[in-house]
C-alpha cells in the first residue's frame, strides 16, 4: 500500500470518527437540555441566618417551657441580659457559618474549628465572669443530667436547620456538620440556661458548656458518615451498570 492510500485511510477515519463525536455530543446537550428546570435561588445569607436564630430560640424556649424557666427566674437583670445576648450574638454568627458552608463558593471567614473555639471560649469567659460559686457538690449526677438534657435539645435544632438549608450543598460535609452541631448546642446550652439553677462555677463551666463540642463533633461525624454512604451506594450502582 502506497503512502498516499495510508494517508487517505486515516483522513477518512479521522473524519468519521469527528461526525460520530459530532452526533454523540448533541445527544447527550440534547438529553440535558430536557432534564433542565430553573432553579429558585436561595434566600439572602441574612434571611437564612436568622430563621436559624429562631429555630434555637423556639427550641431552647420549648425545652424550657416544658421543664421548667427556673434558671433564669434566679438570673440578676446583668446575668440574664450577659448571658442570652451573648448566645443571640453567638448564634447569629454560627449562623452565617452555616448558610456559607452549604453555598458552593461562598466566602468563609473563620474555619469550623476555629469557630467552635471561639464560641466555647466566649462563653466560659461570660459564666466565669458571672458566676463565682465555686462548690462542687453532686458535681457528676447533676452535670450527666444537664449534659443529656442539652444533647436532646440539639438534635431537633440539627433536624430544623436541615430542613430550613436543604436546598444547599455542602461541599466539605464534615464541616458543615461540625457547624451544625455547634448551633444545634448553643440551643441544647440556652435551654440549660433557662431551666437550670445550678449556678455552681464548675457545673456551668464543665458541663453545660460541654454540650457545644460534643454536639459539634457528633454533627460532624453524621454528616461525614451519610456522605460515606451515599458515595458507597453511587459506586455500587456504577459496578453493577
Amino acid at each position: 500500500m502506497k503512502d498516499e492510500e495510508i494517508d487517505d485511510v486515516l483522513k477518512g477515519a479521522a473524519r468519521d470518527a469527528d461526525v460520530l463525536k459530532a452526533e454523540t455530543l448533541e445527544r447527550i446537550s440534547d438529553a440535558i437540555k430536557i432534564s433542565l428546570r430553573p432553579v429558585r435561588p436561595l434566600p439572602p445569607t441574612w434571611m437564612l441566618a436568622g430563621g436559624l436564630v429562631l429555630v434555637c430560640t423556639a427550641v431552647a424556649l420549648t425545652g424550657a417551657a416544658h421543664s421548667g424557666f427556673y434558671g433564669i427566674e434566679k438570673m440578676h437583670i446583668l446575668e440574664r441580659a450577659l448571658i442570652f445576648s451573648t448566645l443571640v450574638v453567638l448564634a447569629w454568627l454560627v449562623g452565617i457559618g452555616l448558610v456559607h458552608e452549604v453555598i458552593p463558593g461562598s466566602r468563609r471567614r473563620v474555619a469550623p474549628g476555629a469557630l467552635l473555639a471561639i464560641v466555647c471560649g466566649l462563653l466560659a469567659g461570660v459564666f466565669a465572669l458571672l458566676f463565682r460559686d465555686y462548690q462542687i457538690s453532686d458535681f457528676f449526677s447533676a452535670g450527666i443530667t444537664c449534659l443529656f438534657a442539652g444533647l436532646l435539645f440539639a438534635v431537633p435544632t440539627a433536624l430544623l436547620a436541615w430542613l430550613l438549608l436543604r436546598r444547599g450543598f455542602a461541599v466539605n460535609p464534615a464541616s458543615a456538620g461540625l457547624v451544625a452541631g455547634t448551633l444545634a448546642g448553643l440551643a441544647g446550652l440556652g435551654m440549660l440556661e433557662l431551666h437550670c439553677q445550678n449556678f455552681q462555677a464548675a457545673h456551668v463551666l464543665v458541663w453545660h458548656i460541654a454540650v457545644i463540642p460534643l454536639s459539634a463533633a457528633a454533627g460532624a461525624f453524621v454528616a461525614w458518615a451519610l456522605r460515606l454512604t451515599a458515595s458507597s451506594g453511587d459506586r455500587g450502582r456504577v459496578t453493577r451498570k
